[in-house]
């Protein structure tokens, strides 16, 4: 199983892809979203968004942003 990671910007999309796992810098501490996850919505700090992809880890920095996780699709709208 699978998780459909989308992260936007004002620029447009900068991530689109299918992860195992994503790493979100969250404002109290970084949390992992795994495929089943809770829906959640947060808002997110500084820091760098990871995630695996095809068995390789990613990373992308962010100033901050908003994140919405449900039915295994994490959407991201950052600043970077």
């Amino acid at each position: 199983m699978t998780i459909e990671l989308h992260i936007l910007s004002p620029e447009g999309t900068l991530v689109k892809a299918d992860v195992s796992l994503v790493t979100l810098p969250g404002i109290v501490s970084p949390f992992t979203v795994l495929p089943g996850h809770a829906a959640l919505v947060t808002a997110l700090v500084a820091g760098d968004i990871r995630y695996v992809e095809d068995g390789a880890e990613k990373r992308l920095p962010i100033r901050e942003g908003f994140v919405e996780v449900k039915d295994n699709v994490v959407k991201a709208c950052v600043e970077v």
